[in-house]
């Protein structure tokens, strides 16, 4: 089907379009080239769709119309608050980790302008980026001394680099995880420079199987923690006390990938996950963590250890192109303050979230379910539903968090399209939906965020 030549001829030359922009204050905030170049965007997608045979609205306010949706788009940050509905605490796509007061208002601070960074005002001379957070983690992990970089993949690979290039480093077939966006242990070894020597199998490795691999080309044994997967029922791997033994008989480290990492003691949901401290204190001599996940501070990879491995990586040249940046170090040097102030359950919020009581979390959905009906919406329905919630980020996979949330349906709309106009707010919900029904999760929600879900829906047509 071609196109009608005659509907071709109605759309307005750019020209005329600018008249009925000159009319719009709004549109005369932008700069005119951009809208300029939105105007010739509409008019050509116009154009297109008339050449397809099919129809399309080409009157001057019409295509203004859509020109101004473009701007608003395109000028809109990507990158902005949303509300996260799901119930996932550590929800990888949603940033992971909300940071606490303190360390949003550290990084406010040093977001204003000049910093301490690398300055030594004692000195007065230059400083270290890692003094500012290094004597805390040494206090905090019980480690000889620590050092941090952007993230633990690139925390794996400088220690990887800095100790076994190449040379072997032993690891069990039961630990070759796939760490996130297909970034997988064997591929951060084999980048690091250092050989992949498997041993045992996927359910079962055994202490022998660590000592019979050893030879005089093996440079360490690498533990790498499940934090994001379970292997349950006939499965056995050496203790890490055992492990640590070993390798020291043989004159080799022992590292741990802890992964999500902890700095306390921590059971959630019938899960306990093992804190730094108690790794180090069965031998390790390299630990490596996440900064943004139940740490609950910003995006960075902790090592923490025996100093003079520590010291060979402060050294490797890699260093400089994985080092942390200013804004993750404030977010982090802020959160562990809570953790030597003694109050981090309360005023980290990854760890309040995981430990909200059920009896919490009914009282928050109640207040939810107030504030819906409240507003009268016509064909809205609303009730309190039990949920599990996950714990998410590759953190306490077997955990089962019981909780509460409102399951909403609208008449005459699915939940898909329900789910999709929360999406397309100015501040984004993102929730689940379940038997055809959109859920708000109440586990992560503030009480802000209860009066935003409750206006949105009563406006969304």
């Amino acid at each position: 089907m071609g196109a009608d030549n005659n509907k071709l001829r109605l759309i307005p030359a750019i020209d005329r379009l600018l008249t009925v922009v000159a009319a719009e204050p709004e549109l005369n905030s932008y700069p005119r080239d951009l809208v300029i170049a939105c105007l010739r965007k509409v008019t050509d997608n116009a154009r297109a769709v008339l050449m397809q045979g099919d129809d399309a609205e080409v009157s001057p306010e019409a295509l203004v119309a859509s020109a101004k949706y473009l701007l608003d788009k395109q000028t809109r940050l990507s990158l902005r608050r949303l509300i996260n509905a799901t119930g996932v605490v550590l929800h990888t796509n949603l940033g992971r980790a909300p940071l606490g007061s303190r360390a949003r208002a550290s990084v406010a601070d040093i977001m204003e302008g000049y910093s301490t960074l690398e300055y030594n005002v004692d000195l007065g001379a230059r400083g270290s980026r890692y003094a500012h957070v290094s004597e805390s983690l040494r206090q905090l992990t019980g480690a000889e001394d620590v050092l941090v970089v952007n993230n633990n993949a690139a925390a794996v690979l400088l220690v990887l680099s800095a100790l076994a290039k190449g040379r072997e480093v032993i690891v069990s077939r039961g630990e070759l995880v796939e760490i996130g966006g297909s970034f997988r242990i064997p591929d951060v070894l084999k980048q690091s420079g250092a050989t992949l020597v498997e041993v045992g199998t996927t359910n079962k490795t055994h202490l022998y199987d660590y000592e019979q691999a050893i030879t005089p080309n093996t440079a360490a044994i690498l533990k790498v923690h499940t934090s994001n997967y379970c292997l349950i029922g006939f499965t056995s791997q050496p203790d890490g006390a055992e492990l640590a033994a070993l390798a020291h008989k043989h004159n080799l480290p022992v590292i741990e990938d802890l992964g999500s990492g902890t700095l306390m003691p921590l059971t959630v949901g019938g899960q306990t996950e093992p804190a730094v401290t108690e790794r180090l204190a069965l031998g390790f001599d390299i630990i490596t963590f996440s900064g943004d996940k139940l740490l609950g501070a910003g995006q960075a990879g902790i090592i923490a250890g025996k100093a003079k491995f520590v010291a060979m990586m402060k050294k490797h040249p890699l260093l400089r192109a994985i080092r942390i940046d200013k804004l993750s170090l404030a977010a982090l040097e802020g959160t562990l303050l809570e953790y030597i102030l003694g109050d981090p359950c309360s005023n980290i919020p990854v760890l309040a979230m995981l430990n909200r009581t059920e009896a919490e979390l009914k009282k928050q959905a109640n207040l939810l379910l107030e504030l819906i009906t409240q507003y009268g919406r016509a064909g809205l329905a609303a009730e309190i539903v039990a949920l599990n919630s996950p714990a998410g980020g590759g953190a306490l996979p077997a955990a089962v968090l019981p909780g509460y949330g409102v399951a909403v349906s609208l008449a005459g709309m699915s939940a898909s399209k329900l789910e999709s106009c929360l999406r397309q707010q100015l501040v984004p919900i993102v929730a689940r939906i379940q038997d055809d029904r959109v859920i708000f999760d109440v586990r992560c929600l503030v009480e802000a965020d209860l009066s935003e879900i409750a206006a949105v829906l009563c406006a969304i047509s």
